[in-house]
């Protein structure tokens, strides 16, 4: 028998003393399905309720833990779920503010992916007294800083999540800025090739084989997912795009680090603290950090110690297990009230979107990861001065003014539903962030 150590027996001794981490999870789809399943292989975190607008895919990802068809019931009051929850079995609710009102629940859990959806989720749990997990980075990178400001005012929790590429590149950034190394660059290894056109009807068959909607993989193929998780990453730390779309190299392990550092050391990046991505091999599915030691004592260890020749060295994670780690960080959202991921308190950086076909006024925008347009990394003042309209506020803007393929979607020639939450929230944002624009 191995004695367990570190997080894994702060996570046992607490489960003695106070029972399991009881997560309230919100979506059922693949991300949501890895949380069901990944909580029942572990100790001191369980899932209390699924909330979905459909009862199918979460007594699915119930079976699919090794569960009976009875260990789900359905439940859609407060007391419901939380009777549940004391029997020892999983709610299934179609009401995401009932799953916030239970008192069973300690952390709320977003994997829904739509950035309206996340908004007025984190709003209840934090309304209610619940640390939230945002698995949803679309919605973070949307109005993340005033949800983290809110839910510091109300004493609870906002994190991102573990596993997720961001969280798993500021492991890494926090660990050099430990060591005192001048971070130059920080980023990840794309995981699929790069086809800014792609569109949801040409890979349903991948997606099908890869247990995958569609959608989300065109989300990912066409660079959305990346522009999203290096804006993430840009928004917790102070690093920014060193051009609009950022670089994105061919740089693979050998050479990452002599091509994402500056100008100056032979590299790219005009100067250092800056986020960025690659699509050479051997990377993905990993996440990287660029530093840069600050004596030549230290330049020449690690050289030693064959991390790389320097003067600029990559330290890399050469995997990221997204949702499985999700339940650490709501683990320790309750037992240490601290996030894993949160946004600064200024605005940094910005994901606007790009036209993926000629648009014509009068249409309604679809959501991320179909036709109508991807993701594109900018810096704040730069997007704030074009008046780039947020990923976030995309689905369901209306055009007004014709874009051509590869323009910039701006307030000039869009206009997002203010009937959304999501769309209210980042105006109260963009009001207050006014005292940063020269």
């Amino acid at each position: 028998m191995i004695d367990r150590i570190g997080f894994a027996a702060e996570l046992a001794e607490y489960t003695e003393r106070h029972g399991a981490v009881t997560i309230g999870l919100a979506g059922a789809g693949q991300m949501g399905t890895d949380i069901v399943v990944q909580t029942a292989l572990m100790r001191g975190v369980r899932v209390g309720a699924i909330a979905a607008n459909s009862p199918r895919r979460p007594f699915e990802a119930i079976a699919m833990a090794g569960y009976n068809r009875e260990h789900g019931v359905e439940a859609q009051e407060p007391w419901a779920i939380d009777a549940a929850i004391e029997a020892g079995r999983i709610a299934v609710t179609s009401d995401i503010a009932a799953l916030c009102r239970s008192g069973r629940i300690d952390v709320v859990v977003d994997a829904t992916g739509s950035p309206e959806v996340g908004a007025r989720l984190a709003l209840l749990a934090i309304e209610n007294g619940k640390h939230i997990v945002m698995l949803n980075v679309e919605a973070d990178i949307t109005v993340g800083r005033l949800l983290a400001r809110r839910a510091k005012q109300a004493g609870v929790v906002y994190t991102g999540s573990a596993g997720d590429e961001p969280a798993a590149t500021l492991e890494l950034i926090a660990f050099a800025q430990a060591l005192g190394m001048e971070v130059v660059a920080a980023g990840k290894g794309k995981n699929n090739p790069l086809r800014h056109d792609a569109v949801p009807a040409e890979y349903e068959a991948e997606a099908s084989a890869r247990n995958m909607n569609a959608r989300m993989l065109v989300e990912f193929v066409d660079g959305s997912k990346t522009m999203v998780e290096m804006t993430a990453i840009a928004n917790s730390t102070g690093l920014v795009p060193d051009i609009p779309g950022m670089h994105g190299p061919a740089a693979t392990l050998d050479n990452l680090a002599q091509i994402l550092s500056t100008e100056a050391d032979g590299g790219v990046l005009s100067r250092p603290g800056r986020v960025d991505y690659t699509i050479g091999k051997g990377v993905a599915p990993g996440v990287f950090c660029i530093v840069k030691p600050r004596h030549p004592r230290a330049i020449e260890r690690m050289a030693d110690l064959k991390v790389g020749s320097g003067p600029c060295f990559a330290l890399t994670r050469p995997f990221h297990l997204t949702s499985l780690e999700t339940p650490l960080s709501a683990a320790r959202a309750v037992m240490n009230g601290r996030p894993d991921m949160v946004p600064v308190d200024r605005p940094v950086a910005e994901c606007g979107a790009v036209a993926k076909r000629a648009l014509a006024p009068g249409e309604i925008l679809g959501r991320i990861g179909t036709t109508d347009y991807r993701g594109f990394a900018m810096e704040w003042r730069d997007a704030s001065q074009k008046r780039a309209l947020p990923l976030g506020l995309a689905e369901h803007a209306r055009i007004t003014r014709p874009v051509a393929l590869g323009d910039l979607i701006t307030y000039d020639n869009a206009a997002p539903n203010e009937t959304l939450i999501v769309t209210r929230l980042r105006a109260e944002l963009d009001a207050a962030d006014r005292v940063f624009i020269d």
